[in-house]
């Protein structure tokens, strides 16, 4: 019978929980926060919003349906939101040792050490999200037995310019040209742009976006504290002076709200499930989304012209931002969520038939 290494995760408040390791072992730092998702966990470690992250998953059973196989598509890992697993670690309470799936290609645990990635099972996971929900997203660190490392805070860093590509890549042929900023974007973006008749230029979070042509801009996901992207922020200012539409997701949204004079706030414990209602405003409709973010808008400082575009039924939240008369909007959840809801992936549409009137 196989014996698990003994692993302890300290928190920054002295609390400790002792578990077993199921990954990579090695000792790691940085941010614990959790995810309340039932499913989609091979999405979620490779969301590059994770960077620096030692991510909870609240669900009991993790590991059940293994990893899918490494299939491409638009040259795209087709099952992955990434290349690779950006979170720092991985904490759950019950591992599935035994993995069922006509995809699946290999155990999460074996996925874990092939990208050198520590695991910890065993972890009274409802007591520790208790924590951070009461006192906060925490630092934290995973211990080995006569190992210590360094608390890491990962917002002090800008975690955008290590997951952006680092040269621009183009993908399809289609109808409309529009200049992806990637901030750490995901693939299914680039999948929900593809199949609606987009070439995608997609380029670094700092790269001159005026040297293009496109027909509309877009501004990625991805990790930390949006003020960090100073070269981003400058480059919407520009964008927002002209006409040509613009539309944000997740980190695009606090990008864009940066760029036209608002201000962004950190969460208590962010957001980060596939459960979140969010209602659009002027209406009654009530849609449930997916997300992943540590930060947030600050509505009481949009500027003139700029309005609440969705709203977090639970804790009043901005969801997203619109301008009155310019083509310009976002969405601070993820209408393209691969493991979630996409209840609200006709954004992309809009964002088509804005760029079909404008031509």
């Amino acid at each position: 019978m196989k014996t698990y290494k003994k692993v302890s995760l300290v928190l920054e408040n002295g609390a400790t929980f002792t578990g077993k390791s199921f990954g990579y072992e090695k000792s790691v730092a940085g941010e614990v926060v959790f995810n309340t998702a039932m499913t989609g966990y091979p999405e979620s470690l490779t969301d590059p919003s994770y960077k620096g992250q030692l991510l909870i998953a609240t669900y009991p059973l993790i590991g059940n349906y293994g990893v899918p196989i490494k299939e491409m598509e638009h040259d795209l890992l087709k099952f992955f939101e990434s290349d690779r697993i950006h979170i720092s670690a991985l904490i759950i309470s019950d591992y599935s040792f035994n993995y069922s799936h006509w995809n699946a290609e290999t155990s999460l645990a074996q996925w874990l050490i092939d990208q050198e990635i520590p695991g910890i099972f065993d972890v009274d996971t409802r007591a520790l999200t208790k924590i951070i929900r009461e006192k906060g997203a925490m630092l934290g660190k995973i211990l080995f037995e006569g190992e210590d490392v360094e608390y890491y805070d990962p917002n002090l860093e800008n975690l955008v310019d290590q997951v952006s590509t680092k040269k621009k890549i183009v993908y399809g042929d289609g109808k409309y040209k529009v200049v992806l900023i990637d901030c750490g974007v995901k693939n299914n973006i680039i999948r929900c742009f593809l199949d609606r008749d987009v070439t995608v230029i997609r380029v670094p979070w700092d790269y001159d976006i005026f040297t293009e042509e496109y027909d509309g801009l877009f501004i990625s996901n991805g990790p930390g504290n949006p003020k960090m992207c100073d070269v981003t922020i400058n480059n919407l200012k520009k964008a927002l002076e002209g006409d040509k539409p613009v539309f944000g997701i997740c980190l695009g949204t606090q990008l864009m709200g940066l760029a036209s004079g608002a201000d962004t706030y950190k969460l208590k414990y962010g957001h980060r499930s596939h459960n979140q209602p969010v209602l659009m405003e002027g209406t009654d409709r009530c849609y449930i989304t997916s997300q992943n973010h540590g930060y947030a808008l600050d509505t009481k400082t949009l500027q003139p012209g700029w309005e609440p575009y969705f709203t977090n039924v639970n804790d009043d939240t901005c969801e997203g931002i619109r301008h009155s008369s310019k083509p310009f909007f976002s969405s601070q959840f993820h209408p393209e969520a691969s493991g979630g809801p996409v209840d609200t992936e006709a954004l992309f549409d809009d964002f088509i038939n804005l760029m079909k009137k404008q031509k």
